[in-house]
């Protein structure tokens, strides 16, 4: 079965390096790139018996890189010329597919993260977990204008309107680059 297009959006990266890494499925990959051949021949011509050839064949087609077809008695193992037609950095780069699906679960733990700790706008705690509270101090900074100066007493004011301990969540807001602060003047910064 010849490598498409479609096969790419199921295709694990890490499993093709990881199956290349290997002296002998790099030899059987070198003699399929000549011509399509069963498990005999290639033992035959490796000097490898037919166990571990079938063995690393068997990686070979798991990871993609080789395709089997049956022929009479034998089992006929090709290449997926097409995938090996791919430049190394196509390869390496994720696709926009993984992109999204990495996007969505981030917009998932960030949407759980708020739900567990606002409640009608206000921070019910404050996370202990450094990812978690990065993510609330987010949420506070979007109270706030980027590039605008406050006054400490402004930020004060709206930070007391989430939650009572202004005075910590200002430091950690400026602590993480989230805002900055020059002679009591405050601004956001990201």
């Amino acid at each position: 079965m010849p490598y498409n297009e479609n096969e790419e959006k199921i295709l694990d990266k890490t499993a093709i390096f990881k199956c290349l890494a290997d002296g002998s499925r790099q030899l059987i990959v070198a003699g399929l790139m000549k011509e399509p051949m069963y498990v005999e021949l290639i033992s035959e011509r490796l000097a490898l018996s037919p166990s571990t050839v079938s063995y690393h064949l068997k990686m070979l087609e798991a990871s993609g890189l080789v395709s089997s077809k049956k022929e009479q008695y034998y089992t006929i193992y090709s290449l997926n010329k097409e995938l090996f037609d791919k430049t190394l950095k196509e390869l390496i780069c994720p696709d926009d597919m993984q992109i999204s699906a990495e996007h969505q679960r981030e917009l998932e733990y960030r949407n759980k993260v708020l739900k567990s700790f606002m409640e009608y706008g206000k921070l019910k705690s404050i996370p202990t977990q450094r990812k978690k509270r990065l993510i609330i101090l987010e949420e506070i900074a979007s109270h706030f204008e980027i590039g605008r100066k406050y006054s400490e007493k402004e930020v004060n004011l709206i930070i007391a309107d989430i939650h009572d301990d202004f005075c910590t969540i200002r430091r950690e807001m400026i602590c993480c680059g989230i805002m900055v602060r020059d002679h009591g003047v405050y601004e956001r910064v990201k």
